[in-house]
């Protein structure tokens, strides 16, 4: 088992590391639908896998000047303090459904959903319509804080949401999304980590799989910056694309199976 779950890390995190999308989306409901952990134990796993990925990605990327510091920089201090409500709302959730398999199934619907509109702007509406070039910074944080209460509840980094935020506000093209989206994904996650460590609601979990997976994290951040490089805009945006249809399918299969309903 511990085989299967560092391919699927090191997969999600290398796809994450080309693409920008973290690995989370990936790796949280492909797991769910494994069904081997608790929802509680994978969402905290899934945030440290992408926690290491996102440190190798941007430390490889630093010197490509593909972040834009200060609007990233602004956007990361949202993100920081977005993560923190994301994991307190995660918390409160679960608290309330007394349960892991109603949080399991709103995150799977909330995920399905939110991957959909992004799927939907990114391949239809993006050359359609206009894009902006926001840099009030109170509305830089108000956005990157969005994002990371988003990430942090959903237990994915930061996902599809971030390339299309900052493709339609802040016209970025694929690669400097990319870039900027894994600049805001390790600070999101930094805060959710360590808010999980304050309020003590750190969840009972393997170290085995711990260590399994921040491997295959730290791997794939390699591996995917390395192929990043080689990749032109236009293939990126295929894969991305193909990628969000196989999570949709399995974020509906984990509301069904959360769910009762098969």
């Amino acid at each position: 088992m511990q085989v299967l779950i560092f391919l699927v890390c090191l997969f999600a995190s290398m796809v994450g590391g080309i693409c920008g999308i973290g690995g989370g989306v990936i790796i949280k409901p492909t797991l769910d639908a494994m069904g081997i952990m608790s929802v509680s134990t994978i969402s905290f796993l899934s945030g440290l896998t992408v926690l290491s990925m996102s440190l190798i990605s941007v430390f490889r990327q630093r010197k490509n000047r593909l972040v834009e510091m200060r609007i990233g920089s602004f956007l990361a201090a949202g993100a920081v303090v977005g993560g923190m409500i994301g994991n307190a709302l995660f918390q409160a959730v679960k608290s309330a459904a007394g349960q892991d398999d109603f949080v399991g199934m709103i995150q799977a619907a909330v995920l399905a959903l939110v991957t959909f509109l992004t799927l939907l702007y990114s391949v239809f509406l993006r050359r359609r319509l206009p894009s902006y070039r926001v840099t009030n910074s109170a509305a830089c944080i108000g956005v990157g804080g969005i994002m990371g209460i988003l990430s942090s509840f959903l237990g994915i980094g930061g996902g599809p949401i971030n390339l299309a935020v900052l493709y339609f506000i802040f016209s970025m093209d694929t690669k400097k999304a990319a870039a900027n989206s894994l600049y805001i994904i390790m600070f999101s996650q930094i805060a959710s980590f360590c808010t999980s460590c304050v309020r003590g609601t750190i969840p009972e979990f393997s170290w085995g799989y711990l260590i399994v997976m921040v491997t295959a994290g730290v791997l794939g951040g390699l591996l995917g910056t390395r192929v990043n490089k080689k990749l032109s805009a236009a293939v990126v945006d295929k894969l991305f694309a193909g990628l969000m249809c196989v999570i949709i399918l399995i974020c509906i299969y984990n509301a069904c199976r959360f769910a009762a309903l098969i």
